[in-house]
């Protein structure tokens, strides 16, 4: 199995480095690392050409961003990281250790969000839970796919919210996800930057909304 990072990126120099390291060690092991950016104006593009992954340019969207790097992908599996997040030592076999059985076509890892508020450690655990019961996973938790069943869907929806919530509904009806208890970790300055509760509230009635049938590009506007 080879597995392909498909990670999209906007305005992201400052914390790219980082992600470049840790990231380094996939690629050495057979990865396929594709960054594709939605137009920054920051030089991120250009620093991750110069750092020697590849990367892909397109129009703004992280749907319409992972849909193109799915699309230029060589491997038989694809992973969606945030550039935000960081997955657990030894991810990769974590993840063919899950597909291997071919019960599950898709699955995710669980999430901790790092900061200081204690209930960003509350959030992670509700959102895990959540998870579990009702087989939707978020892009925090490194949504990962066989290939062939990512094209057969025709990959994330063309939505700007929720386009992981809407592909996790259509997975399921191929199989239950595979849940990794092993935690991908993720930032928490979108919590830290808002409030805590503010964010919890926003997200739940923003889901909410989603379900009872409101268009993704309502909720947008909810969500700026």
């Amino acid at each position: 199995m080879r597995l392909s990072i498909i990670v999209p990126i906007l305005n992201e120099v400052e914390q790219l480095p980082e992600l470049f390291a840790h990231l380094l060690p996939y690629q050495r092991a057979g990865c396929e690392i594709i960054f594709v950016d939605g137009g920054s104006t920051d030089g991120s593009a250009m620093l991750t050409e110069v750092a020697g992954f590849t990367a892909l340019r397109t129009t703004r969207g992280r749907a319409n961003q992972m849909n193109v790097g799915a699309a230029q992908a060589s491997g038989d599996v694809l992973l969606f990281l945030h550039a935000d997040s960081r997955l657990p030592q030894g991810a990769a076999r974590h993840i063919e250790q899950a597909l291997a059985n071919k019960v599950h076509c898709w699955g995710r890892f669980d999430v901790c969000i790092t900061g200081r508020p204690f209930m960003l450690r509350v959030v992670a655990r509700l959102m895990n839970w959540r998870s579990r019961l009702t087989g939707i996973a978020t892009g925090d938790q490194a949504i990962f796919v066989r290939r062939d069943m990512f094209a057969h869907l025709r990959g994330f929806p063309d939505q700007p919210l929720m386009e992981d919530v809407e592909l996790s509904k259509r997975l399921l009806t191929l199989s239950r996800p595979a849940c990794i208890a092993h935690c991908v970790t993720t930032s928490g300055r979108r919590w830290e930057t808002r409030g805590v509760w503010r964010t919890i509230l926003l997200m739940w009635r923003l889901r909410w909304a989603y379900w009872r049938g409101m268009d993704a590009s309502e909720l947008v506007k909810l969500y700026r």
